[in-house]
């Protein structure tokens, strides 16, 4: 199954969107913290609406207790300097998908893990899409590369 991995999110809106987006398209959310905002801050919910229950979510403390849960699955990480457009990415249906912060995006020792570096190519003097726009984009196209898309 594809993962959409959320690294330590510093907007509570945003992991909400990104839950609700994986609750439509079938996919787990992995979220590695600290994150910048108490769990249950009221904007995921909102965010989130009724779909909560239709996602699966982990809770990890840090990177280290997410990495002891990546097994074989490949890690993709999505960057705006990525060398891989997302169209030619070739995922696989065991891939994690991995989204760096808002604010600082993913550090080098993130990068260093990757085994693919993934960017959505956008206008030129742009730097960047919003992280639950971009995953919602990432996770599609995961899923029609793969076809597991549902329904």
């Amino acid at each position: 199954m594809i993962r959409l991995a959320l690294f330590q999110p510093d907007i509570a809106g945003n992991v909400g969107a990104v839950l609700r987006t994986a609750a439509c398209l079938g996919v787990a959310v992995d979220l590695i913290e600290p994150m910048g905002f108490a769990w249950d801050d009221k904007r995921v919910r909102r965010a989130v609406m009724d779909y909560f229950d239709h996602v699966q979510v982990t809770r990890h403390a840090d990177w280290d207790a997410f990495l002891a849960t990546v097994g074989q699955s490949r890690l993709v990480v999505m960057a705006a300097r990525g060398s891989v457009p997302v169209a030619d990415a070739g995922f696989r249906p065991d891939d994690i998908i991995l989204m760096g912060s808002e604010s600082a995006g993913a550090p080098a020792f993130v990068h260093e893990r990757a085994d693919l570096r993934v960017r959505i190519p956008i206008r030129p003097g742009l730097r960047s899409l919003n992280l639950s726009v971009a995953a919602a984009i990432a996770a599609a196209e995961a899923l029609r590369q793969t076809g597991t898309s549902p329904g």
